[in-house]
């Protein structure tokens, strides 16, 4: 959806780009593309990948984009931490679309919970929670759905490796921390197969009317 979205505009904003891989991987990128992202290293990183596309990279929080309003026909995001909804209605042309890949609720919550204990319910990820703030920031909501994914792991490497990776589902974890439940999950993975959790995942697309 980004590819056929990025193909015919003349401006494109992505961010939270990470190192660059999603805009890297379009066939076609705008006469005008920028990135933004505030880990440093990801900047480095994204900078080589999308300079030699003629992209620009930016050091920058999108609590504050260091755009002028209405620059961009397209903003992207793909599982931003948070999101300004305020400041994507700004840089957005009239007309203009937000579209955007996020973490939904209690993502993962099986291996959390499996390290952690149970945790307390939260909308904070919630798909209709994104459609209020969306329309309070001035957008329409054009389309809005939802997915939750099975995630299987075969041995518990594949825990450990996952875990370091995406470190907000269990935020102190480390192996000398947690080697008793790892040694647990192991003998659980080894009696059923693999452990297994769900993703939760959304998709929006936003206008900032005409």
């Amino acid at each position: 959806m980004l590819a056929a979205r990025a193909a015919v505009v003349s401006s494109l904003l992505d961010l939270q780009t990470g190192g660059g891989e999603l805009l890297s991987q379009l066939p076609h990128l705008p006469r005008l593309t920028a990135a933004t992202e505030a880990w440093e290293p990801n900047v480095r990183r994204a900078a080589r990948r999308l300079r030699q596309r003629g992209a620009w990279v930016v050091a920058a929080h999108e609590d504050s984009l260091p755009f002028g309003s209405a620059t961009f026909d397209l903003v992207a995001s793909r599982h931003p931490v948070v999101t300004s909804w305020e400041e994507v209605a700004r840089v957005l042309r009239p007309g203009g679309r937000y579209l955007s890949q996020q973490i939904g609720p209690h993502s993962m919550r099986e291996l959390t919970e499996f390290f952690l204990g149970p945790q307390p319910a939260s909308s904070a990820r919630a798909p209709e929670m994104a459609r209020a703030k969306a329309t309070a920031a001035g957008l329409r909501v054009d389309d809005l759905r939802g997915e939750r994914l099975r995630a299987m792991f075969s041995d518990v490497g594949a825990v450990v490796y996952f875990l370091r990776l995406v470190i907000w589902t269990v935020p102190d974890f480390s192996v000398e921390r947690y080697r008793d439940r790892l040694a647990l999950m192991h003998r659980e993975i080894e009696r059923n197969g693999s452990f297994v959790a769900h993703a939760t995942r959304f998709l929006v697309e936003a206008v900032k009317p005409g």
